[in-house]
């Protein structure tokens, strides 16, 4: 039995365009003596790395890093590239399927740049792909709102499932009745936080209810105001993140701990921190 390492494998040729340098290693790494790892994984496996990667990329474009971001899209489009590697050797589709198809129904669902076809602005130009989305599924009597995964994020969800509705005239005109509607919001969350319980739902599943009509409320509020509501929450976050951080290191530099301060002096604390230059 011989014990020589097996051959290596050719690199893909420098010439080639890098799309095709890509998929020919990743079929290479899934062929006879590619990677162990590689060979083992399935769509499944890599579900986690997708998500993973696609994050990634978002954080890399919060960041304004162009060098990530362009290390991140890479990383990003081996997924898709897996995946199509995967569906290839089971002789469903390849890359190039999944690259026709894209570009096919680009092409289709432009007809303002492609045909004679006419938008006046972006949101003619999204009601008009609704439509021809709606037309191309066969079913005029679709429900608007159909097409949304069902893993998205929550204010993502929300703020999609806004958009659609909003694209057959299911919307406010402008933003001053969703500031109404956030005022009545929370009087009724005031109000289920004192209800008494009732046979047919219970205190903390009101408050939920009313808390979930009260976010649900602020993400259309976000969309009126043409901005995102999971990016502006992201960045919330991140800012609380980096003051609380600089609280800690605040306190830990004058031999404070922080878990045995009253919260009016976390508060000061916190407010010096808010004055400080922005680094």
């Amino acid at each position: 039995m011989s014990t020589e390492p097996a051959p290596s494998l050719r690199p893909p040729d420098p010439n080639l365009p890098g799309i095709d340098q890509l998929t020919d290693i990743v079929a290479q790494l899934r062929g006879p003596g590619g990677c162990p790892w590689d060979r083992e994984q399935t769509h499944a496996s890599l579900r986690s790395a997708l998500l993973e990667e696609a994050h990634e990329v978002v954080a890399a474009i919060d960041n304004r890093d162009d060098a990530n971001l362009r290390e991140e899209l890479g990383d990003l489009l081996l997924q898709s590239v897996f995946h199509a590697q995967l569906a290839a050797e089971e002789g469903r589709f390849t890359f190039n399927d999944v690259a026709r198809e894209i570009a096919t129904k680009l092409v289709r669902r432009h007809p303002h740049v492609f045909a004679a076809d006419h938008c006046a602005d972006s949101a003619a130009v999204l009601q008009r792909w609704e439509e021809i989305k709606r037309a191309e599924k066969g079913d005029a009597a679709a429900s608007a709102l159909d097409g949304l995964p069902g893993g998205l994020p929550a204010l993502l969800h929300a703020q999609k499932t806004q958009k659609k509705a909003a694209r057959v005239g299911f919307d406010w005109p402008d933003v001053e009745p969703v500031f109404a509607k956030l005022h009545e919001e929370i009087s009724e969350l005031r109000a289920a936080l004192t209800a008494p319980a009732t046979d047919l739902l219970s205190p903390i599943s009101a408050i939920e209810d009313e808390l979930g009509d009260l976010l649900f409320t602020v993400v259309n509020l976000a969309r009126k105001l043409h901005l995102d509501a999971e990016t502006a929450l992201h960045r919330s976050t991140r800012k609380f993140s980096a003051r609380f951080r600089a609280v800690e290191q605040l306190a830990s530099a004058r031999g404070i701990t922080l878990e045995k301060l009253t919260l009016a002096e976390l508060d000061q604390l916190w407010d010096e921190v808010k004055r400080q230059p922005a680094g």
